[in-house]
């Protein structure tokens, strides 16, 4: 029998406010959360409440005794020698030292394509911002295609995104949208791309993003999102959740530091779309 002390509470409260935030970034309900990872909604609930169960602690127990952080003995291959060291390296580092060697990266990546960034615009942000309608007028004065990323992944899986949620789950429309940048990327040199609100959410197509397109966040108030998509006849992935605004907050507030990485921002927020495409037109580079 495993007896907890008070750091194991504070580390199954730490573990399910990590579980509350990956699921609110990812827009997913714990519904969704529950049919995907096949783990109960009561027991997600507990989880989220900061009341894991003892098999929890008996990893992060047996972590300890060999001196190895807890997600090192549930990984399913051991990262080389190197890429260990980096990772431990960085664990040890203060958050406005990883924000550096974060930067320090990405213009490592960037450095090569810096002069293909501005000629390939991307909109970011939660659905209901303004990306479709701003990116295609935005395309249109530049003479540029307009794609948006969810509907290249329709047309190369060959079904709906529902479809591709219900049958294939976020792990699917994942692969399909990673394969579609990348084949934009290797197609298309001159484009303005809205992607989908999650993309920020996965880290390394997010990166690839960043380090290829000049990167727009499309922001607007949380009630404006909502009535917007509302008014578009589409709820999705709200439908049938009666917390839906409450959900809208969360996810928002889980990935503002995400969205924050692009490299301008622009507001709807109490705009035309006439105010916003001067507001768009003026942050992004010369055509």
């Amino acid at each position: 029998m495993i007896v907890q002390d008070d750091d194991d509470v504070a580390f199954l409260r730490t573990l399910g406010e990590r579980v509350r935030d990956l699921r609110a970034r990812r827009g997913m309900t714990r519904r969704s959360l529950a049919r995907e990872s096949r783990v109960s909604e009561r027991y997600l609930a507990q989880l989220e409440a900061g009341q894991g169960n003892a098999s929890v602690l008996v990893i992060r127990q047996l972590a300890q005794a060999f001196g190895i952080v807890p997600e090192a003995l549930v990984a399913q291959s051991d990262p080389a020698p190197e890429t260990a060291g980096v990772i431990a390296t960085i664990r040890s580092l203060s958050p406005d030292q990883v924000r550096s060697v974060q930067q320090f990266v990405g213009s490592m990546v960037t450095a090569g394509d810096a002069a293909a960034r501005p000629r390939r615009i991307a909109l970011i942000g939660l659905r209901g911002g303004g990306k479709t309608t701003l990116g295609a007028l935005l395309a249109h004065e530049r003479g540029v295609p307009f794609i948006e990323l969810d509907r290249e992944v329709e047309r190369d899986a060959g079904v709906t995104l529902s479809t591709i949620f219900e049958f294939y789950g976020q792990a699917g429309y994942r692969r399909h949208e990673r394969a579609c940048l990348e084949r934009l990327l290797d197609t298309e040199p001159r484009f303005v791309l809205a992607t989908g609100g999650s993309i920020v959410s996965e880290a390394l197509t997010f990166e690839r993003l960043l380090a290829s397109c000049y990167t727009v966040w499309v922001s607007a108030s949380p009630g404006e999102h909502m009535a917007r998509v509302v008014a578009q006849g589409d709820t999705r992935p709200m439908a049938g959740n009666r917390e839906a605004m409450n959900d809208l907050e969360r996810i928002l507030a889980g990935r503002d530091a995400l969205y924050r990485r692009a490299d301008v921002e622009v507001s709807t927020a109490g705009r035309s779309v006439e105010d916003s495409l001067t507001a768009l037109r003026a942050v992004v580079p010369p055509a």
